[in-house]
């Protein structure tokens, strides 16, 4: 049972369903099912019979750990009928590409195209990325450097801006002590 023909897709309709997982960015084989115009359980016979056609860096099961961390970052609900004891496969671009294949249908062979375009441009996308993030650090690292630059400049100019210190005021009258007369004791005055 093939599924209804659906209305044609955008590379941007296919972004949503490609995620990461054990760091490759893969498309579950619902979604690839869905895409393809088939049922998960042909696609995963399919996995099954042309096995040496799909080695692990195309395709793997995933774990029960990352089935519920992938189903959180989805709205999955199930149908009667359907269960989560059989976890699905994740499908890298390479393997999306080769099930394409080994369905043979004239749907998944015009979807594969399409599947092709969203992983490139996902990967343009993530390579943008990273020259940016690479040109950000560049420019703190300079900022670090100019930072230390106008602290130093900072700290040597701080003692000449503050203010002269204020000259003591001369006493108005007699002193005791005057460097004009030097240190006298009242007793030599009387002499």
């Amino acid at each position: 049972m093939t599924m209804a023909k659906q209305p044609a897709l955008s590379t941007e309709d296919i972004l949503s369903s490609i995620q990461t997982v054990r760091g490759h960015r893969v498309i579950l084989a619902a979604d690839l099912a869905k895409l393809y115009g088939t049922e998960t359980k042909k696609l995963n016979q399919q996995i099954k019979r042309n096995r040496t056609r799909f080695p692990t860096d195309f395709v793997f099961q995933l774990t029960a750990a990352e089935w519920v961390e992938c189903s959180r970052s989805q709205t999955v609900t199930l149908k009667r009928g359907q269960n989560t004891k059989f976890r699905p496969y994740a499908f890298t671009e390479h393997g999306a590409i080769m099930a394409a294949n080994v369905l043979n249908s004239p749907r998944a062979v015009a979807m594969s195209v399409f599947v092709v375009r969203a992983f490139v441009q996902q990967r343009d996308v993530l390579a943008a990325n990273a020259d940016i993030l690479k040109r950000i650090a560049e420019i703190d690292k300079e900022l670090l450097l100019h930072d230390s630059a106008l602290r130093d400049i900072y700290h040597r100019l701080q003692p000449l801006l503050q203010p002269p210190p204020v000259p003591p005021k001369p006493q108005i009258g007699f002193r005791e002590s005057s460097p004009r007369y030097g240190r006298r004791r009242p007793v030599d005055l009387l002499r």
